[in-house]
């Protein structure tokens, strides 16, 4: 299944998979070498703590490759502002609060909430996928149901 990223996005998680090859490896492995030193290994906390983190470092280069392999770069300029779609910004007022507010859908590796980039397959994400300005959508959230009023799409801030 691809995963849709920003040019910068691709190229800082390219960033984050040479880093965890070469430096965080090596540090590691550094770390299982001075452990094994310290003699027998059938009660060496460090040594295993080490093995530990080797295998979760290893987990995740996996994962960040799997994720490269997938990766499909989208061109900012071709999102479309008539529905909301994957790097559309959507300002929504909440109608139980009369509250604004302003997500942009992502990736799920490049969501970041508190600065309300939201990944496409959250709840409110998939909810809002395909809509229009001026539709009221009802979204499934934790807390139970949220009624909102698109207001506006834009992408980047621009309409």
């Amino acid at each position: 299944m691809p995963v849709y990223l920003t040019e910068k996005a691709l190229e800082k998680l390219k960033s984050d998979i040479h880093h965890a090859r070469t430096v965080e490896r090596k540090r590691i492995s550094n770390e299982i070498a001075e452990a094994r030193a310290h003699g027998d290994l059938s009660e060496n906390a460090e040594y295993d703590a080490a093995k530990e983190a080797q295998g979760k470092l290893e987990a995740r280069i996996a994962q960040m490759e799997n994720t490269l392999a997938e990766a499909r770069v989208l061109d900012e300029d071709d999102v479309d502002v008539t529905t909301v779609r994957i790097l559309s910004t959507v300002r929504y007022k909440n109608s139980k609060t009369g509250t604004d507010k302003v997500v942009t859908l992502v990736s799920a590796p490049e969501a970041d909430v508190s600065q309300g980039r939201i990944p496409v397959t959250s709840p409110i994400g998939k909810t809002l996928l395909g809509k229009s300005v001026g539709d009221d959508v009802t979204i499934q959230v934790p807390a139970g149901e949220l009624h909102v009023k698109i207001i506006e799409i834009t992408r980047d801030g621009h309409g």
